[in-house]
């Protein structure tokens, strides 16, 4: 009998259209998965059985009755507890919301429903999207499937962790400094940041406005594909949202696996393939540039000089603009309230409020943004990180003048040891080197699996120009069919 978890998120789509099986059979052998395993692996921090259980019911009714339906209907999705779901628990994973059920769903949560897909619960998170090894939960770490000891990536280890885990098929992650492509890297699974724009932030809490990106996570460059066609596009309510249709990311995944690149130029990042990244991580990482080369892909160096300076610059613009974002979490309206007995002042209670509610990461980012911004300061740090920004945008412009798509590892080093690098914030923030400056420019990248390095995964990065996201799957695909998926250890 076919296990239906180890299945693509195309296979489980195709077998429910044809009635082979249904979507309610699919949805319970993932929720039974997740009851075997999670324990162990701490991907979900909420999982919605009553609520997944009567979607797929929904969706084997309108298809006995005839209704065409999505590429997607009957497909199980876990979604990061980052986007509000209407009266389901959104934590953010924070102590600040717990408990809280929105009243409205997020823009992405209902294009998830109109296609069909199954929503199965919500992921684990550092608090506010703030980390990069899913550590700063305020409702304990995520594990890596790969190796139950090892981080997950971060912020959105738990979407990463349930695809390697196979508790779910398809996830959605949101990438604000890597947040996507890391964990993605780090389990050997697939990560799409898409176009800022792209897809909206309506529903989504906002921990940098000006970076926060939702975006897919899948086993396979089309799954994400799928997933990305399924949630994009224009979307009035966010201001930010670019009012034009998503590229046709789907073809060009189609066309990627055919696994021809002729006429295709990638650039390698120079200033990413030196000193930082781990020997194994590098070899991994040439070994599938060769394999694009022989795909038809002609490969040559480009240097973006200013990519070194993005790590400082985004930690000083993601902690100004969360600095002003999470002002609205005091204890008045909803969420977390402490000390409101009668005899405190509101700012008292305020203040006792966010002392228990937030942890010590979120508290460090927004001390810094607060400073950053303050009177006095603000020129000399935020103003200038935001000159900086500007001229990484110069050096994307420039290379895409040269090269279809930019190369490079997604993240310098395979998942470390929990526990070993949150003493030293800086340790962590190196995670995010390779990632950070597609999200200071505003493109969209893609992680894909490339191999192992001391038997863990290996990501590969591609990155290109705004609006073509299409051509990042279209690469991603070829080195998918080039080198293969990596199958993770059976928990």
């Amino acid at each position: 009998m076919t296990d239906l978890t180890k299945l693509t998120a195309v296979e489980i789509a195709g077998l429910v259209a044809s009635g082979e099986t249904s979507a309610v059979e699919v949805t319970q052998a993932h929720l039974d998965r997740i009851g075997a395993v999670d324990d162990r692996v701490h991907a979900f921090l909420h999982v919605d059985t009553e609520g997944a259980l009567a979607a797929a019911r929904s969706v084997d009714e309108r298809r006995a009755a005839g209704e065409e339906l999505g590429p997607l209907a009957g497909v199980p999705v876990a979604v990061k507890d980052v986007l509000t779901t209407k009266g389901v628990p959104t934590t953010v994973g924070s102590k600040i919301l717990e408990g809280w059920r929105p009243p409205y769903d997020s823009t992405i949560v209902e294009r998830l429903r109109a296609a069909g897909t199954v929503m199965l619960g919500k992921t684990n998170m550092d608090e506010f999207a703030m980390g990069s090894s899913t550590e700063y939960s305020a409702y304990g770490p995520t594990r890596n499937p790969w190796d139950t000891d090892r981080i997950p990536g971060g912020s959105g280890g738990g979407s990463a962790a349930a695809l390697a885990a196979y508790e779910a098929p398809l996830s959605i992650g949101s990438d604000t400094g890597g947040s996507i492509r890391q964990p993605g890297a780090v389990t050997g699974t697939v990560g799409a940041k898409p176009t800022y724009g792209g897809t909206s932030r309506y529903g989504l809490v906002a921990f940098s406005s000006s970076l926060d990106t939702p975006g897919p996570c899948a086993r396979t460059v089309l799954d994400a594909a799928l997933l990305h066609e399924a949630i994009g596009g224009h979307d009035p309510r966010d201001s930010t949202s670019i009012p034009a249709p998503v590229p046709d990311v789907v073809a060009a995944a189609r066309r990627g696996a055919t696994g021809d690149l002729t006429g295709v130029k990638l650039g390698v990042v120079t200033e990413f393939t030196g000193e930082g990244a781990e020997p194994g991580v590098m070899a991994a990482f040439r070994e599938s540039a060769e394999a694009l080369a022989k795909l038809g892909a002609e490969i040559v160096e480009i240097s973006c000089p200013h990519f070194k300076y993005a790590l400082p610059a985004y930690y000083l613009i993601a902690p100004s603009e969360c600095s002003s974002n999470l002002a609205r979490f005091d204890g008045v309206r909803f969420g977390l309230r402490v000390g409101d007995d009668g005899n405190r002042s509101l700012e008292e209670v305020m203040s006792m409020t966010r002392e228990a509610g937030f942890g010590p990461e979120v508290k460090r980012r927004i001390m810094i943004g607060t400073y950053a911004l303050s009177s006095g300061y603000y020129d000399a740090y935020y103003g200038q990180a935001q000159k900086v920004r500007t001229l990484i945008t110069r050096d994307f412009t420039s290379a895409f003048e040269q090269v279809d798509a930019l190369i490079s590892p997604t993240t310098p080093f395979v998942a470390f040891p929990i526990g070993s690098r949150t003493a030293d914030p800086y340790q962590m923030y190196l995670a995010d080197l390779f990632t950070i400056p597609t999200n200071l420019y505003g493109g969209p990248a893609i992680s894909v699996p490339c191999g192992l390095s001391e038997g863990l995964p290996v990501g590969f990065q591609i990155m290109a120009p705004t609006m073509a996201d299409d051509r990042m799957y279209r690469v991603a695909a070829a080195l998918e069919s080039a080198v293969g998926t990596l199958t993770p250890p059976t928990l």
